[in-house]
């Protein structure tokens, strides 16, 4: 099985909202993705905000933290980091981080 059927097609490069999120539906899991092109990098996490209970986190603002890509979640302000989903304020809270890539103008994720 080729590595590339692990990828599964998410939307165009076009419906990303550039220094922003968006929420996509993946195979029944709520993922936020957010794209930085001054950086041009995409990161995708899961949306579900563990301290708010609420699947928010692509409504977050983005940003950084000492130059680590984060979302700030819009219920409780709490900082998550894009790359690794763990959570600045508590080492011991963290959403799922996903690979995430542009091909061919379309963007993809795996799980």
């Amino acid at each position: 099985m080729s590595a590339d059927k692990d990828w599964i097609d998410v939307c165009s490069e076009t419906d990303l909202q550039p220094d922003s999120g968006i929420c996509a539906l993946v195979e029944n899991k709520q993922i936020a993705i957010f794209h930085m092109p001054r950086e041009h990098t995409v990161y995708a996490i899961n949306n579900y905000d563990p301290f708010g209970k609420a699947n928010v986190l692509s409504r977050g603002l983005i940003g950084d933290i000492k130059g680590v890509p984060m979302v700030s979640s819009p219920l409780h302000k709490q900082h998550f980091n894009l790359k690794t989903g763990q959570c600045f304020e508590d080492e011991e809270m963290s959403v799922e981080a996903y690979s995430i890539r542009i091909e061919k103008g379309r963007v993809e994720v795996r799980l």
